[in-house]
């Protein structure tokens, strides 16, 4: 239920507006005047404000001012009984969404506040939208050992060099692939991911190579597989180390002729692909278990790169919570809360066997759970690992 806050020190014009807009079902709370405004609109998200801008203490257009100031993007419908063509003018070039004179037309007041919040949900979806593609090629850190992996990774996304990715579970394998993919060369083609780890075995090399209609029994048309859809692009190979020898055998052909063939088919397609692979496993061991290929081990791993461990970089956490705690608040629309120094300390003392992932995990349920401020008692209470 979007919530409407009004700010206006005639009494009898709040009730009326809450009347009207409680009819309409929205949630509504009231402000007598700008300074308890602002307090309320610190302390509770709201989707519109109706603003008076003649006002004891704040008046209307100092309250829009102080909170376009701080960054709240919330849509202010300025309203007036002493209206004139500059005062409209004024509120629009502080930032308000409308003005509307008093006695206010219904009509054109639920209007207006329909308006502003589809332009509210318009915005929210930007912001969610911008961050989620800022996520793709923003590694968060300044310890030394990622400064290293960037300064890495900057001098190898330009060549077409095959880059095997290692680390643990939850560390950002995936996000070094993706930075590798939008500073080489290929960025404007395809990144393709495939989970190895994910796939039935039996599927794999349906899933690589694609497959002909009638290949087998559920093949009931022609599939076009992982490599020619990233022609030209970027192929990942998630936890390669769970491929099957079989799989890795045609990954192996593909690598060294630049061509494969659908299962069930005989014609050789010819594909123009990069491979960056990761895993969570020790392959040279795997090698000596006879697990996995050596040749396709030396093929995928030109470049190799090992992502830390949060517990080898614990000086990274305060960025990390930081940037956490904005896209959670982006993903529920709601204000991005804060952290008490306190508390990242007690968060810098885990050991994290679940890495950045684990980290994001406790970070959400902390917001969840906490009050305005994450405090250290929040931590010790709501982030048992």
């Amino acid at each position: 239920m979007p919530k409407i806050l009004i700010i206006d020190d005639e009494k009898n014009i709040r009730n009326t507006l809450r009347e009207i807009l409680e009819y309409e079902k929205y949630e509504v709370d009231e402000a007598p005047d700008g300074e308890k405004g602002m307090e309320m609109i610190r302390e509770k998200d709201y989707n519109v404000v109706l603003c008076d801008i003649k006002m004891p203490k704040l008046d209307g257009i100092e309250v829009l001012e102080k909170i376009m100031d701080t960054g709240v993007d919330i849509p202010f419908i300025m309203i007036s009984a002493h209206g004139t063509i500059e005062t409209a003018v004024e509120a629009t070039k502080k930032g308000a969404f409308d003005f509307i004179e008093k006695p206010p037309d219904l009509n054109r007041l639920l209007l207006s506040i329909r308006n502003a919040l589809d332009r509210s949900n318009l915005v929210n979806e930007t912001k969610i939208l911008k961050r989620k593609i800022s996520k793709s090629n923003d590694i968060v850190g300044e310890s030394e050992a990622i400064r290293q992996l960037k300064e890495t990774i900057a001098k190898v996304a330009p060549t077409e060099a095959r880059v095997l990715i290692t680390g643990e579970n939850g560390t950002g394998k995936e996000l070094v692939a993706r930075w590798i993919h939008e500073k080489s060369s290929r960025h404007k083609n395809a990144l393709v991911e495939v989970n190895c780890a994910a796939i039935p075995t039996e599927l794999i090399e349906s899933e690589l190579f694609g497959h002909e209609k009638g290949s087998f029994t559920s093949a009931v048309k022609q599939r076009i597989g992982k490599f020619e859809q990233a022609n030209e692009g970027t192929l990942f190979l998630d936890e390669i180390g769970d491929m099957s020898l079989s799989a890795q055998a045609k990954v192996l052909r593909a690598l060294q002729e630049n061509k494969i063939t659908r299962v069930g088919g005989e014609k050789d397609i010819r594909v123009d692909v990069r491979v960056v692979a990761a895993t969570n496993k020790d392959l040279k061991k795997e090698i000596s278990e006879n697990k996995f290929r050596e040749d396709l081990y030396h093929r995928i791993g030109v470049i190799i790169l090992n992502v830390p461990p949060l517990r080898e970089r614990k000086d990274d956490i305060p960025l990390l919570v930081d940037r956490f705690l904005g896209d959670i608040a982006s993903d529920y629309g709601a204000k991005k809360k804060s952290i008490h120094k306190e508390a990242i300390e007690i968060l810098k003392g885990f050991q994290w066997t679940g890495n950045i992932r684990e980290l994001r995990n406790v970070t959400e349920r902390l917001v969840i759970m906490s009050e305005k401020e994450i405090t250290a008692e929040d931590v010790r209470k709501y982030a048992a690992l």
